[in-house]
């Protein structure tokens, strides 16, 4: 039966109002569907976390992180709660002595926390630097601690790094160190010893690095820079490839990056006060590296990433050169 167009129009404009709102009501809240509790974007709340530049994610405090600031704070380690931002333990470190430029941060299999106090803003003028382990403590609150601390040279020379990882298999502790023409994949010894130099070896070339991290399962190596992430296979102790990209969120001085206990999602944190931790899921994460000449992907709808024009690129290069000259430039 042919309607008139009035009647037809009515009953199209019923009919499409009824689909949308039933469509409505099946939909679930954008924060419930995008992300689960234990794996949210949250925002550093504690003011004293103003320079937050290592991430790890606690095996025995669920949905806690630790992390600490990166220069000129103290010997001091925070966790903080994902679900509200808050700082619910600092651990004070004692017997290491005075921190220089603590950059990094992660959890071994054997329940203990590694502090990589291994930044150098002077080109590698420091023939040393630092590593600190404490157990992760069992219940959350402030507390002092008593920390191993490992003297660290490398086989080719003092340099900068601010990224340390710890296998979570073997137990093997790595640096990235950060250098815009090629950095290097540096493998510590088989045990850190306290009783001298602990001497890492170059293994392997990697882009200019920020942070890094493996996942849980200890098959992949994650490793991200002021404008990029990248996930490469690990087999034998070894990167495997070029990587796959991440679409990493776009942070000005992006510092951080762990997985979630359950490797279903990396974070991504950058430094400043009230800074934002990002979820980004792993199953959504790595894609093709593009072909040169290719346009960006399109961004996810959850969280600005990496992917921008050319107007941010600019204002990217700028607060690079602006960040690099304070690091360069900071007083020790």
């Amino acid at each position: 039966m042919r309607l008139s167009l009035p009647s037809a129009a009515a009953s199209a404009a019923v009919a499409v109002t009824a689909a949308v709102a039933a469509a409505l009501a099946l939909l679930p809240g954008p924060a419930v569907a995008a992300e689960t509790p234990a794996a949210a974007s949250f925002t550093i709340a504690d003011p004293r976390i103003k320079e937050s530049s290592g991430l790890a994610a606690s095996r025995i405090h669920p949905g806690v992180y630790w992390t600490h600031n990166d220069s000129d704070d103290g010997p001091y380690i925070y966790a903080v709660d994902s679900a509200t931002g808050r700082t619910v333990a600092r651990v004070t470190l004692t017997d290491i002595g005075t921190p220089r430029d603590v950059e990094a941060i992660s959890l071994g299999p054997d329940g203990q926390l590694y502090v990589g106090d291994i930044g150098d803003n002077r080109g590698g003028t420091w023939d040393h630097v630092w590593i600190y382990r404490f157990p992760e403590p069992k219940q959350l609150g402030d507390v002092t601690v008593k920390a191993s601390q490992f003297t660290v040279k490398y086989a080719d020379g003092a340099r900068n790094a601010e990224a340390l990882m710890v296998h979570p298999v073997t137990g093997r502790v790595y640096i990235a160190s950060k250098d815009e023409n090629k950095g290097g994949l540096y493998e510590g010894p088989a045990e850190l010893s306290t009783g001298g130099a602990n001497v890492f070896r170059r293994v392997a070339d990697v882009p200019w690095v920020t942070d890094g991290a493996f996942s849980p399962d200890g098959t992949r190596l994650t490793l991200r820079g002021y404008f990029m992430a990248r996930t490469y296979p690990w087999k034998d102790g070894l990167p495997v490839g070029e990587g796959e990209r991440v679409d990493a969120p776009w942070q000005g001085q992006a510092e951080s990056v762990t997985y979630t206990p359950d490797g279903s999602t990396l974070m991504f944190g950058a430094e400043g006060e009230g800074s934002r931790v990002i979820a980004v899921p792993v199953a959504a994460a790595p894609s093709a590296s593009p072909q040169p000449g290719s346009p960006p992907e399109a961004a996810p709808l959850t969280e600005p990433t990496g992917s921008f024009g050319k107007g941010a690129l600019v204002l990217a290069g700028g607060l690079v050169l602006v960040f690099g000259a304070k690091r360069l430039f900071r007083r020790r």
